[in-house]
C-alpha cells in the first residue's frame, strides 16, 4: 500500500533520481520535445514547472537557483531568455504530455511531453475571423440583410440623382382680353374705294367704231 508516498522514486536512488530529473529537465528546454515513459514524465512535470515559473524573474539569485537545479549553463541561458519570454505569461501549465503508445520491448506506457507554445500545430490562432460585411436598407418596414460579396464584378457606376424642387400648383391670374377699339363709320365712308377697270386693248376699240359708221 502506498500510503502517503506522494513521490515516485522510480526505483532509483535519490542522487541517481535527481541527476535523471536534471538531465531530462535541461533536454526539455534545449529540444522543447522529448519521449519517454508517462511516469518519468510526470516526475519531470513536477521538476521543471517551478523552474520556469522561477525564469519570470530574470535576476541574478534566479540564475543560481536554476543552475542549482539543472547544472546546465546552456539550458540556463534558453531558459531565461527564450522559453520564459515565450511561455512566462501563462499562469502555469508550461508542459503538455500526449500518450503514444506501449513500448515493444517491455511494454511500458510511452508518452510525448514538450513546451505548450512550441506546437504550432496545436497553438490556437488568437485573431478573431472577420465577419462578412451585410448592407441593410434604410428604408422604414425593414428588408433581410444582403450579402456583399467580395468576388463580385467591376462596381457600377453610380447615377448621380438630382433633387427636384416639388411644383405648387397656384391659380394663374386670367389675362385681361385685349379689347379692340371699333373704327367708325364716318371715317369708313370717308376712304376712297378704288374700283379696278377692265383696260379695253385699242383695236377692239377701233373695229366697234367702224361698225357703228358703216350703219
Amino acid at each position: 500500500m502506498r500510503h502517503n508516498r506522494k513521490i515516485n522514486h522510480l526505483s532509483r536512488t535519490n542522487t541517481h533520481r535527481e541527476a535523471m530529473l536534471s538531465n531530462m529537465a535541461s533536454s526539455l528546454i534545449k529540444e522543447k520535445r522529448i519521449f519517454t515513459t508517462i511516469a518519468k514524465a510526470r516526475e519531470l512535470r513536477k521538476f521543471i514547472e517551478p523552474l520556469i515559473t522561477k525564469s519570470r524573474t530574470d535576476t541574478t539569485h534566479s540564475r543560481r537557483t536554476v543552475f542549482k537545479n539543472l547544472r546546465d549553463k546552456y539550458a540556463v541561458k534558453e531558459l531565461f531568455l527564450d522559453v520564459s519570454q515565450k511561455i512566462g505569461d501563462r499562469p502555469g501549465g508550461y508542459t503538455r504530455i500526449i500518450k503514444t503508445g506501449n513500448r515493444l520491448g517491455d511494454n511500458a506506457a510511452m508518452c510525448m511531453i514538450e513546451l505548450v507554445d512550441y506546437n504550432e500545430l496545436l497553438v490556437k490562432d488568437k485573431t478573431p475571423a472577420k465577419a462578412a460585411k451585410t448592407r441593410r436598407s434604410r428604408r422604414k418596414g425593414g428588408v433581410d440583410a444582403v450579402e456583399v460579396n467580395a468576388t463580385s464584378a467591376a462596381p457600377k457606376t453610380e447615377i448621380e440623382t438630382v433633387a427636384v424642387p416639388e411644383v405648387v400648383e397656384t391659380a394663374t391670374p386670367v389675362e385681361e382680353a385685349t379689347v379692340v377699339e371699333e373704327i367708325p363709320a364716318a371715317v369708313v365712308e370717308e376712304t376712297p374705294q378704288v374700283v379696278a377697270e377692265e383696260t379695253v386693248p385699242e383695236t377692239e376699240t377701233k373695229k366697234s367704231a367702224e361698225e357703228d359708221n358703216a350703219e
